[in-house]
């Protein structure tokens, strides 16, 4: 992992959230925990699908 774009990309999230706070403009983003985790949720159940390998052909499903 490179942890050099990890901060670059944190850093480019807070500059972004300044500005949207700054002009008081609603975020992107769920603005609570909960949902901001359902995010996290998604990451990680992406990243274990990966992990395994696991790959459905959808074109190959619906006989295209």
């Amino acid at each position: 992992m490179n942890y050099e774009l990890v901060l670059l990309g944190l850093f480019t999230g807070a500059v972004t959230g300044g500005f949207f706070a700054l002009f008081d403009v609603p975020i992107p983003a769920p603005p609570e925990l909960p949902g901001l985790m359902g995010i996290v949720g998604i990451y990680l159940g992406y990243k274990i699908v990966q992990a395994l390998d696991l790959s459905v052909d959808l074109a190959g499903t619906f006989g295209l």
